[in-house]
């Protein structure tokens, strides 16, 4: 049984993240869940939502060290987006580099918080299966599920990526103070950033707005709009935002450029 096995442990998912985790400047990124304190489940803090409580006494921490006040908006605002980025960046990454997408369930993804600064600093990716595309090297491995073609793949991920986010709204919801609708809106901010992110990286920003137009090419509810993703005046990307980050309310903070607060008052 171990033979048999044996190939798919080698071009499976780990392998995967074993390849992009070099690449990675800023994050850490693993397929196994170290010893070591720091590490945390995505379950364990959606079964628990009191522990964001928790986080969020650490962030208020740190921005009163740094601005001298910590509102509880931006608390919950911060934590909202670095939560939501875990999974958003781990299916950006491998769809990026590896044209797979893993089942993102929140056992199956962990993450570390930095020293530094409170937000998701390492991720790790402990589940086996995975979808790919028909011509994948791992096509034939008991973990995979082959897909038709890229489109499906985009919608898997879209799939995959929208309960995990579910599962965050209903969790968060309750205790962060924040809507439905505005945790959503933030979903849809970190998928389509991570997708451009996951490109932009690895030096080749057009790959990545590329995939935030084919896994966002129209709104696909829950999530709140298509990929955002527009070129400026000056021939550069950049994105309008879905959600507030309530930066705003740090002292001499100012909204966002792209904060749909600014965008909803012009």
């Amino acid at each position: 049984m171990d033979t048999v096995r044996r190939p798919s442990a080698v071009a499976g998912l780990a392998a995967s993240v074993a390849r992009v985790a070099p690449l990675q400047r800023r994050t850490e990124f693993r397929a196994d869940l170290p010893a070591r304190e720091g590490w945390q489940r995505c379950s364990a803090l959606l079964g628990d939502p009191a522990r964001f409580d928790g986080w969020r006494r650490l962030l208020a921490g740190w921005l009163r060290d740094r601005f001298g006040e910590a509102p509880a908006r931006t608390t919950a605002g911060y934590v909202m987006s670095w939560y939501l980025h875990v999974p958003a960046y781990t299916a950006a990454l491998l769809l990026h580099h590896e044209r797979r997408v893993p089942l993102l369930r929140p056992g199956e993804l962990a993450f570390r918080l930095g020293g530094d600064r409170p937000h998701p600093e390492g991720i790790a990716v402990l589940g086996a299966e995975f979808y790919c595309l028909p011509a994948d090297p791992a096509a034939g491995c008991p973990e995979a599920t082959v897909v038709a073609d890229e489109r499906a793949l985009a919608a898997v991920l879209r799939a995959r990526y929208t309960a995990h986010a579910a599962k965050f709204v209903h969790a968060y919801a309750p205790v962060a103070g924040l809507g439905r609708r505005m945790l959503w809106a933030a979903a849809t901010d970190a998928l389509d950033n991570s997708l451009w992110w996951a490109g932009r990286q690895s030096g080749d920003e057009g790959a990545g707005v590329a995939d935030a137009a084919l896994v966002l090419d129209a709104r696909h509810a829950p999530l709140t709009s298509a990929s955002a993703l527009r070129l400026n005046g000056d021939r550069t990307w950049v994105r309008r935002r879905e959600s507030c980050c309530f930066s705003y309310l740090l002292p001499g903070e100012a909204e966002c450029v792209e904060c749909p607060r600014v965008r909803h008052r012009a």
